[in-house]
Order: C-alpha cells, then sequence, then structure tokens
C-alpha cells in the first residue's frame, strides 16, 4: 500500500533518486535546509502548492503522492480579500470585497487546524516582517483564530482603517505589534482588531 504521509514520500523519493535535500531545495530556490526540515521536522506543515508541482514533475509522480488533493476530491473555496496586507503602514480594506477564490483540499485545511468558512486569503506587500514576509507572498488567515500569546504569532490586524501583517504577543499581559524587520520600531498602547491568523504561506518565486 502506498505511504500517504506525503512527508514520508518525499523522504522515499529522494532514498530512491540518491539526490540531496540541499540540492532539492536549492532547485526550489530555498535555503539548503529547507527539505530537510519540512520532512524531519514538520516545517512547513504544508509544501506551497508551487514546489510541490516542481518536485513531483522533477520525480516524475502525482502530486496527490505529495500532499495535493486526488483528482476525485471535492475541493472547497477559500475566498480571497481584495486587499494587501501591508508589512508596513497598512493597505485600505474596502468594504472588505472579496474577489477570486483558490481553492483548497479541505483535509489540508484540517491539517491547519481550520475550516473552510473562517478561512481567506490576503496578499502581502511592503518590507516590515521581512525575511519572514516578502512582498507578493499569498498568505492563508484563519478567521477563528485570534487569541494572543506570550509565545506570540503572525496576525493580520486592523489599525488606523487599514489591514497588516504583524508579529502580536503579550508582554506583561498587554499585547504588542511587533515587526520582524528590525527597522521597524513596535507599536504599543494603540488599539487595533484582529482578523485572524496567518496559517499558512505561499512564497513568490523571487
Amino acid at each position: 500500500m502506498e505511504n500517504t504521509d506525503p512527508r514520508a514520500a518525499l523522504d522515499a523519493l529522494i532514498a530512491e533518486s540518491g539526490d540531496s535535500y540541499a540540492a532539492l531545495s536549492r532547485m526550489l530556490g530555498r535555503n539548503p535546509a529547507y527539505l530537510q526540515q519540512y520532512v524531519k521536522r514538520g516545517s512547513p506543515r504544508i509544501l506551497p502548492e508551487r514546489e510541490r508541482a516542481m518536485l513531483a514533475r522533477y520525480f516524475g509522480v502525482a502530486q496527490s503522492r505529495l500532499g495535493a488533493a486526488a483528482e476525485n476530491s471535492v475541493m472547497v473555496a477559500v475566498p480571497a480579500l481584495a486587499v494587501v496586507a501591508t508589512a508596513g503602514a497598512g493597505g485600505l480594506l474596502a468594504d472588505e470585497a472579496r474577489s477570486v477564490a483558490r481553492y483548497f483540499d479541505p483535509e489540508r485545511l484540517r491539517a491547519l487546524g481550520m475550516e473552510a468558512q473562517t478561512a481567506s486569503i490576503i496578499e502581502v506587500q511592503g518590507d516590515s516582517m521581512e525575511p519572514t514576509l516578502f512582498a507578493g507572498d499569498m498568505i492563508l488567515i484563519d478567521g477563528a483564530s485570534r487569541r494572543i500569546t506570550r509565545r506570540g504569532g503572525l496576525f493580520v490586524i486592523r489599525m488606523d482603517d487599514a489591514v497588516m501583517v504583524k508579529r502580536l504577543r503579550l508582554e506583561r499581559g498587554e499585547p504588542a505589534v511587533l515587526s520582524d524587520n528590525p527597522a521597524y520600531p513596535p507599536v504599543r498602547d494603540r488599539p487595533f482588531s484582529i482578523i485572524g491568523r496567518v496559517a499558512w504561506l505561499e512564497r513568490v518565486p523571487r
């Protein structure tokens, strides 16, 4: 029986081919440790569609072997918010209009701990979250996950009628709005609302 675990399947394909994790990671335009971290540590939890497609073509296998939905799977639509989540000053959220949807395998969403009805997709712009997020990256938002912890996490928020993606963390019991780029200072004592937690990232090729 074929292993349905995409990490184990990829590990087996790499072993059979004699290729290295590092070489394949570089083929994807990633750092040399990227695929080894995916297989051994589970980070990222799901391979982005572009990278999965590249690996499937390279190994000559169906994408479903690497975690894509099978052809007979029922895909679910996840709406894309018609706004960019600026990693900087913030983008305007024009009436929360929604544009074309992206389609996901519901099993993938459940693996991320979320449901389609609370999910949305937003494009990132700006540089304040580099090197974690770059302009053009597409992020999947879990609108049901809004709790801030001391450990912190990435969230899309509204602040001053603008939408932005930031790292939120509790500091002395109060939320701090942080940027991963040290050139941007933290923001405190300003009201904001949380749209949702960043659950998945699709990086745009560079």
